[in-house]
């Protein structure tokens, strides 16, 4: 991970830049992994963390239904979607990062339910989050199995090619 003295001059205002065009759709998906991390942890009421998550100032330049749609869908089918992905794993589920099966459900989820979404959309977005809040080679990872499963998914995207 980089640290400030890491940044060579110049490099700050990119990556300040970069950040500054985080779409609401990605912002979206980035509180509902952190709710769903939350939710995970405590088993709280998926009502309960969104209404923390208001108080707390983090459902601001977001779409706010899909942020609830990943939260409370996913938080539903977690059992269901682990399992699409469980058989590229060599482990079992629960032996996953907390923050990396979390991006598998939401890659999961999305690859499911959101066909207007490219398959290619959906796998960068969860390599995206695993490389903001996953472990070091965790988007490799998350990489891999989601596209195992999109092909799975979305075979019919792959015929098409």
């Amino acid at each position: 991970m980089k640290t400030i003295s890491d940044i060579q001059p110049g490099q700050g205002e990119e990556i300040i830049e970069k950040e500054a065009r985080v779409t609401p759709r990605t912002q979206s998906r980035r509180v509902a992994l952190q709710a769903l991390y939350v939710w995970e942890m405590t088993n709280e009421e998926t009502t309960i963390i969104i209404k923390n998550f208001n108080e707390d100032g983090l459902l601001v330049d977001l779409e706010f239904d899909l942020f609830k749609e990943l939260l409370t869908d996913i938080s539903l089918q977690s059992v269901e979607l682990d399992a699409v992905y469980a058989e590229y794993l060599d482990r079992s589920v629960m032996m996953i990062d907390p923050i990396e099966r979390n991006i598998m459900r939401i890659g999961v989820y999305e690859l499911k339910n959101k066909p207007e979404i490219p398959y290619k959309v959906i796998i960068n977005e969860s390599v995206e989050l695993a490389k903001r809040f996953g472990a070091e080679d965790g988007h490799k990872f998350i990489n891999g199995i989601l596209d195992k499963a999109s092909k799975q998914l979305r075979s019919l995207e792959f015929q098409a090619k």
